[in-house]
């Protein structure tokens, strides 16, 4: 009673409202800031390769997408390449438009996509745009708005509300552009200026055009990200039409998110890097995967297994996470890994390829962000066609960079090593 009589009861009530208004905040924070459960707690050791028909057998099983025969893979480099193949693939639509992406800014890129999909709503196409929030917090309103005028389905993921806070940190990094259910796209590039050579920093890039029966499982991943974010049901000829053979690749659609059951990215990588018997050749624009994912790379190393890891250099847009992930790749080094930094750009592609029998592409990047937070897609090819194809893709870019060498690593300046040790506390998170 003493207490009471001495703050009056509207302070006490102010004073609990604070507490509990601060518990919900950090309760909030605590959910976005950590990654989801590292599920798979140790790594696979597999008797056979990659070619072997075990290897296929178990990735269609335990990653829920089958492995498809038929289908042609288009390379293409770089902004300008990208988006007009995009564009024009959206000028030639009749039927459906179903378009997901991460960043989406700039009157060069976004807008010029952006025309192009209200040009298809316009002439009565049904056009979907799932868009991330906060990829896209640089856009012009307008753009939403006269997408939105024109009949486009606009929706923004994860935007803010009250009832999923919780899983605010939980982004869309996937991305997807199908066609009719029949033309898809995918690959590292998001749609902003800075994948353009006037944009105030060129992003090196490859995205890929992909026809084929695959498309199906490429048109049932946004199916399933669409229901997610509006409710709505995609089905008929119009997303799902039959699909003929278009050539002789064999491909693998792979959807992740942090959901329980949908979190499939690290560990199909981390079998995949188990299974290595010759070499691992792997580029990505952030590499700061969990220590058990920096062990297989190592292991894999010390059993004769050539690794080799394409990684952007002091051009990056985040540096801090490089300084953190350098900090990290002293025991890699040792055991053998070779790790290039990209010079001319910053580097933006996601690809690895093992023993010339399996590669894999799309949206995910060797880091816990992509590995464990965001929601991410990725094809994969099976084959030697379809594997030394993306290898040799990452040959070229190696061309133009420069080994990173363990002495360089010991030599490091304790400033390198101090700003390392902060980034690695927000690195996982960002």
């Amino acid at each position: 009673m003493k207490i009471l009589r001495s703050y009056p009861l509207r302070s006490v009530l102010l004073l609990l409202i604070a507490f509990i208004v601060l518990v919900v905040v950090a309760n909030i924070m605590l959910f976005n800031a950590m990654p989801k459960p590292i599920r798979l707690q140790s790594l696979p050791t597999p008797d056979y390769g990659i070619a072997d028909p075990r290897f296929q057998r178990s990735m269609g099983a335990l990653l829920n997408y089958p492995l498809v025969e038929g289908n042609e893979v288009t390379v293409l480099r770089n902004g300008e390449a990208i988006y007009s193949a995009m564009i024009e693939a959206v000028d030639q639509a009749k039927h459906s438009v179903s378009f997901e992406t991460y960043e989406f800014w700039g009157e060069d890129s976004a807008g010029a996509l952006s025309d192009a999909l209200v040009r298809a709503a316009e002439r009565g196409v049904r056009v979907h745009a799932l868009i991330d929030f906060i990829g896209s917090r640089s856009a012009a309103p307008e753009k939403f708005e006269r997408m939105q005028a024109a009949g486009v389905e606009v929706e923004l993921w994860r935007k803010p509300s009250w009832y999923q806070l919780a899983r605010f940190n939980h982004r869309t990094h996937r991305k997807l552009l199908l066609v009719d259910g029949g033309v898809g796209f995918t690959g590292g590039a998001n749609i902003a200026n800075n994948w353009l050579p006037e944009g105030d920093k060129t992003y090196r890039d490859n995205h890929f055009l992909i026809r084929g029966p695959v498309v199906a499982s490429m048109q049932s991943t946004f199916a399933e990200s669409w229901l997610d974010a509006r409710g709505d049901w995609l089905h008929g000829e119009a997303y799902f039409p039959e699909l003929e053979q278009q050539g002789a690749l064999t491909l693998q659609m792979v959807n992740s998110s942090p959901r329980e059951g949908r979190h499939r990215m690290r560990p199909m990588l981390l079998y995949a890097i188990s299974a290595a018997q010759s070499q691992i050749t792997a580029a990505t624009a952030y590499f700061y995967p969990d220590q058990a994912f920096l062990d297989a790379l190592r292991d894999a190393a010390q059993r004769g297994v050539q690794v080799r890891i394409l990684v952007p250099g002091d051009s990056i847009d985040q540096g801090y996470l490089r300084q953190a992930s350098v900090n990290r790749w002293g025991e890699m080094l040792a055991a053998g890994v070779e790790l290039y930094e990209y010079q001319p750009a910053m580097y933006h592609s996601k690809l690895i390829s093992i023993d010339d029998q399996w590669a894999s592409i799309g949206s995910t990047n060797l880091d816990n962000r992509s590995l464990r937070i965001n929601g991410e897609a990725n094809v994969n090819l099976y084959g030697e066609k379809g594997a030394a194809m993306i290898r040799e893709l990452i040959d070229e870019d190696m061309a133009d960079a420069e080994r990173y060498t363990l002495e360089q690593w010991r030599q490091r300046g304790w400033s390198t090593r101090f700003w390392g040790a902060v980034g690695s506390i927000i690195g996982p998170h960002l």
